[in-house]
């Protein structure tokens, strides 16, 4: 037929082929978070298991840890830089309304040419990320994608307040999406709960902000937060082993979202996952980083040999929006 329009060619499977990561240089333990805020070390580990995390120096922006984190994932995938496709960096803390740091991070890691942007789901953007990045190998719209949720959380952080400045941290995670010749990526399951928009959110617009002169922190409702993420999650986790075709018993490891060691617990149990099934427990020294908490929790446990080549790993993010996403890999 004339003017017959050419597909994309597809390939039949993708899978994560590298991960990389970054973590800021300074530890704050819950001593200083305690210099503003009346509280105590106690309260803080037995509300969120946290005892430490890492905020970043001015130097270590949203672009150079992404950048960072993003070649030891190119590294670790052998994959030269010039064969990215596109570029996703899953973030909320990158404060400018454009452009997307993504092209950027693209130009840093030697991909100047590669589609970028940038994608704002909060603590499910890196499943976000990865779900996207699937559909584009398998589809035949990029041979390798790369995917990287990073945050300065710090920035936003309102260290006065007594119910969120113990929570959040900074840091970076990337991932190298290609094609492979058995399926690495499970299908995702992902959605959002816009009627609770409100429970986690920047506490003025931009706009409302500049009238006031006031910095816009993020604050965050946490009982109805901490109801929804251990029960509805623990559901949408399981629907991601359904699709995937993959039993608890099956798994080598659980990755939540990092936002709190007692929401893990929960779905951990909800889920009946065996002892045999290693939990990421990263938030402990990390804190909630958002779009970076899950390759952050995955490069913790490589790097402890809890975590191997080939492992099948169940990943999950949730958070503001509400925005959630599941889905099985199996790790490079």
């Amino acid at each position: 037929m004339p003017g017959q329009i050419t597909e994309s060619i597809p390939t039949a499977h993708a899978s994560v082929l590298g991960l990389g990561s970054y973590r800021p240089r300074r530890v704050v333990p819950n001593s200083v978070i305690l210099e503003q805020i009346d509280s105590s070390d106690e309260w803080i580990q037995t509300r969120s298991g946290i005892k430490e995390r890492r905020w970043a120096d001015d130097d270590e922006t949203v672009l150079m840890m992404s950048a960072n984190s993003a070649k030891e994932a190119l590294a670790d995938a052998g994959i030269d830089p010039a064969q990215i496709g596109c570029v996703i960096v899953a973030t909320v803390t990158h404060l400018y309304q454009t452009p997307a740091i993504a092209t950027q991070v693209a130009v840093a890691v030697g991909a100047p040419t590669a589609a970028a942007f940038d994608v704002s789901a909060a603590c499910a953007g890196f499943c976000y990320g990865i779900a996207l990045a699937n559909d584009m190998v398998r589809g035949g719209s990029a041979k390798y994608v790369l995917v990287v949720g990073v945050e300065r959380l710090s920035d936003i952080t309102d260290r006065t307040d007594r119910s969120t400045a113990f929570i959040f941290a900074d840091g970076a995670g990337a991932a190298v999406v290609g094609p492979s010749e058995q399926t690495g990526i499970g299908p995702v399951v992902w959605g959002s709960d816009g009627t609770q928009h409100e429970v986690i959110s920047q506490k003025e617009s931009w706009k409302e902000a500049h009238g006031s002169y006031q910095w816009p922190n993020l604050t965050m409702d946490g009982n109805p937060v901490f109801r929804w993420a251990s029960f509805e999650m623990a559901k949408t986790a399981q629907q991601a082993l359904d699709v995937a075709g993959v039993k608890a018993e099956d798994l080598d490891l659980f990755v939540p979202h990092q936002a709190n060691m007692r929401i893990t617990d929960a779905m951990r149990r909800t889920l009946k996952l065996p002892d045999t099934v290693k939990v990421a427990r990263d938030i402990e020294r990390q804190g909630n980083t958002s779009a970076a908490s899950i390759p952050l929790a995955i490069a913790t446990m490589r790097e402890s040999g809890e975590a191997k080549s080939g492992d099948l790993a169940l990943i999950i993010g949730f958070g503001a929006g509400l925005t959630f996403a599941a889905q099985v890999i199996r790790l490079p």
